[in-house]
């Protein structure tokens, strides 16, 4: 099945295509926040350098978050409008399922900066296609990485364990290269053909899975609370 895979939780994100889980293009991407023409101008250019028109594609694979609010919703936008636009089927992944894919670690820990000394987190110890013993959930990267057991026995990866190394390596986790820590495009088109459970059944009403509310509904609740 030829399929187009979005991903943009992250300030680095990409887009691939692929036949099954072999890929044909992949393309990494700087996501700024209101760039969804960007990331459609890119598509566009991939699918024209590898000689697929935009009717080949089957099906849509997209990272679901979490993430930041805006770059997640880029992704999930464009593959729902191009979902409803094509009549071809959308899949859906956790985007902190794809770091622990792309880490090629059975029991890797993925994280993802969530600001203020929190991380966005999940860890699967048996691989990325089984469902992950924590998370994915927002938290303190301290009470994150207390409440793993046998931290020593993990490996962590993505930009929350990046900024957050001292505190993990304190505990004797291992942070894994930058490169090894990029939820990648192409990694959602693999978990999709062994994850068949990720078929989105109602386009109409998925949403991703941010975890947490946005930073403005969070300022709105703050201002209503003091009011």
């Amino acid at each position: 099945m030829l399929s187009l895979a979005l991903e943009t939780s992250t300030g680095l994100g990409g887009i691939a295509v692929g036949r099954g889980d072999s890929l044909i293009s992949e393309c990494a991407l700087a996501v700024r926040a209101t760039h969804s023409e960007t990331v459609l101008d890119e598509v566009d250019r991939m699918l024209a350098r590898a000689r697929i028109g935009v009717d080949d594609i089957e099906r849509v694979v997209v990272g679901a978050g979490p993430g930041s609010f805006t770059g997640v919703r880029i992704a999930a936008s464009l593959a729902k409008g191009w979902c409803h636009a094509r009549g071809v089927p959308l899949f859906a992944y956790s985007s902190l399922r794809a770091v622990a894919a792309s880490s090629g670690r059975d029991r890797v820990c993925a994280l993802f900066d969530a600001r203020r000394g929190e991380v966005y987190g999940a860890a699967f110890a048996n691989g990325p296609l089984e469902a992950p013993v924590r998370g994915p959930a927002a938290c303190d990267i301290d009470r994150w990485v207390g409440g793993l057991e046998d931290c020593g026995s993990w490996s962590f990866a993505g930009e929350g364990a990046i900024r957050h190394r001292a505190t993990i390596e304190g505990r004797g986790g291992r942070v894994l290269p930058p490169f090894l820590g990029v939820p990648r495009a192409g990694a959602l088109l693999w978990l999709a053909e062994r994850l068949p459970a990720g078929r989105v059944a109602d386009i109409d009403g998925w949403e991703p899975r941010y975890v947490r509310t946005s930073g403005a509904e969070r300022e709105v609740g703050r201002r209503g609370g003091a009011g």
